[in-house]
């Protein structure tokens, strides 16, 4: 068995707030509890979305809370040739096509269709180039979410949280995209690609990734990758009951009182940590985690439902206020 390794990946959009520091607290406390090792990747695949100097400033917010990585940072920016070699891995299988749909495509075949698409639902593709592009110039590339034999990709997984789940890939999300219009790689192929370059064996995020969980599993199939364990931390939502983010205004947590921000953080885990240091509250809070989350100590989770949304990235989501609900 490969040693137990768990990541934080923040995309450098802005410093990190109160609910990234949660997202990377749960993630720490786990590998800890696991004796495995804690890793950071900044997710800076999206180029136009990050802004210069956040990627340094994320690294001295989680050093100032004692979050050390165990070895050196990995940038997405420099991974493109990994990026590239499983595209062409999956292009030669037939998994991988060139589409020339845009969005605005994309919403006509469903108006054809007769469809009803909620404001904020996902945009199912159609499967519109998947044989094929009728002399149109290609756009993005798709992984295809069919089986070899035509039939829905239905897939299964147990989150170590929020129980048993199951997502037919076909219907809610269709064929979707890995790199996109614009040149750029898609979210979904680099975090794939990195969670196995960097031997990740036990993913730690927010809740709002959880949606994206079974099209990373088809990928992961797709290229012969292993399935890391899940588990999604509760959201964590502002006084207006929002989601808090960055793209809505969240503002950095104060890094001048790491303690105060830790506890703040454990609190909505459901962590009970003592300690008058940052040294010894980690200590404490680990200890905390493992009793919940680190078999064989509690052979079955309770599952705590609720709705996911898809995010660019991993921790860009979720703010601190007392409509947080802690764990599990």
């Amino acid at each position: 068995m490969p040693r137990p390794a768990g990541r934080f990946a923040p995309s450098p959009t802005g410093p990190l707030h109160a609910g990234s520091l949660v997202a990377a607290l749960a993630s720490w406390l786990d590998a800890r509890a696991l004796n495995g090792r804690w890793l950071v990747r900044i997710e800076d695949v999206d180029m136009p979305r990050c802004v210069a100097g956040a990627d340094t400033l994320i690294l001295a917010q989680l050093a100032a809370c004692g979050l050390h990585p165990d070895e050196p940072v990995m940038w997405q920016s420099q991974r493109s040739l990994a990026y590239s070699s499983a595209l062409q891995q999956l292009q030669q299988r037939g998994m991988a096509f060139a589409c020339a749909c845009s969005r605005r495509d994309i919403e006509a075949a469903w108006q054809v269709s007769g469809q009803l698409r909620t404001r904020h639902g996902e945009l199912v593709y159609p499967g519109t180039c998947r044989h094929g592009l009728n002399g149109k110039e290609p756009r993005a590339q798709r992984l295809r979410c069919t089986t070899d034999e035509g039939s829905d990709v239905l897939i299964d997984w147990t989150d170590r949280r929020l129980g048993p789940q199951t997502q037919n890939v076909t219907q809610a999300i269709g064929d979707f995209v890995l790199q996109r219009a614009d040149g750029l790689w898609a979210y979904q192929l680099a975090v794939v690609v990195d969670d196995a370059a960097q031997g990740i064996t036990h993913v730690v995020r927010g809740e709002d990734i959880a949606d994206n969980t079974a099209r990373q599993i088809h990928l992961q199939r797709q290229l012969g990758l292993p399935t890391p364990q899940y588990l999604h931390t509760p959201l964590v939502l502002a006084a207006d009951g929002q989601k808090l983010s960055k793209q809505n205004g969240a503002s950095a947590f104060d890094s001048s009182d790491p303690l105060a921000a830790l506890r703040m953080a454990g609190a909505v885990l459901g962590i009970e940590a003592h300690g008058g240091t940052v040294a010894d509250w980690l200590a404490s809070a680990v200890q905390s985690w493992a009793a919940v989350f680190v078999p064989p100590l509690v052979p079955s989770l309770p599952a705590v439902s609720g709705a996911a949304d898809q995010s660019a990235g991993d921790v860009d989501a979720g703010g601190m206020s007392g409509l947080a609900k802690p764990l599990p």
